[in-house]
């Protein structure tokens, strides 16, 4: 990360504590292209290297904003239905998005939701996407707080037991990221298959 933003996002922080972490997730998961991930990680380390605000606290409001945010989004596609979505669909890198974000949702249903926390163009789009696909609202709360809980209780620990080494820590994010998705793929999989098995009464096909 370049060294004009960490000392942007740090000023920010010294100025607004956990009110900017609470802004930028639910922007994020609202719908707002904002650096939620960023922030929630420059969090955590000035919570282990200046000691300015607290692990657990970060965790609570973490996963307070990011679950309100999702709602938000979620209720935005519900009023803005497709016309919203077309909308998102005109920037071609959007588009790409979306288009993972419906096949991942077509594929593991509500489970998806929670996958989407940890791609970060999947976390802005989630909650208006799943509403415009008409996910049940009941299913859609129970994955988005179990995701939010998941996600920003890992990258807050991240961010804050590996603090010392941020340079570094910023660089791996995605490629960590990226191994926790495969985990939540894998983990969904063997939930469908569950339900197959179930679905055929245990026999094979």
């Amino acid at each position: 990360m370049g060294q004009h933003l960490f000392e942007l996002l740090r000023e920010y922080l010294a100025h607004y504590g956990y009110w900017a972490v609470a802004a930028a997730l639910l922007l994020e998961n609202t719908g707002v292209p904002v650096p939620g991930e960023t922030m929630l990680l420059l969090a955590s380390f000035l919570a282990y290297s200046e000691h300015r605000l607290r692990l657990p606290y970060i965790i609570l409001v973490g996963v307070c904003a990011a679950t309100i945010g999702d709602n938000l989004g979620f209720l935005l596609g519900h009023y803005g239905g497709k016309p919203l979505l077309e909308r998102y669909r005109k920037v071609p890198r959007v588009y790409r998005t979306i288009a993972r974000g419906e096949s991942l949702i077509h594929r593991y249903g509500s489970f998806a939701i929670f996958i989407a926390r940890f791609i970060a163009g999947m976390r802005i789009i989630a909650g208006p996407l799943a509403s415009v696909l008409h996910m049940p609202w009941r299913k859609f709360v129970v994955f988005n707080f179990l995701g939010a809980a998941v996600w920003v209780t890992v990258i807050s620990s991240v961010g804050y037991f590996f603090g010392r080494h941020w340079d570094e820590l910023a660089r791996i994010m995605k490629g960590f990221n990226l191994a926790v998705l495969l985990a939540a793929v894998l983990l969904a999989v063997f939930f469908w298959w569950r339900q197959r098995r179930k679905g055929t009464g245990g026999q094979p096909d």
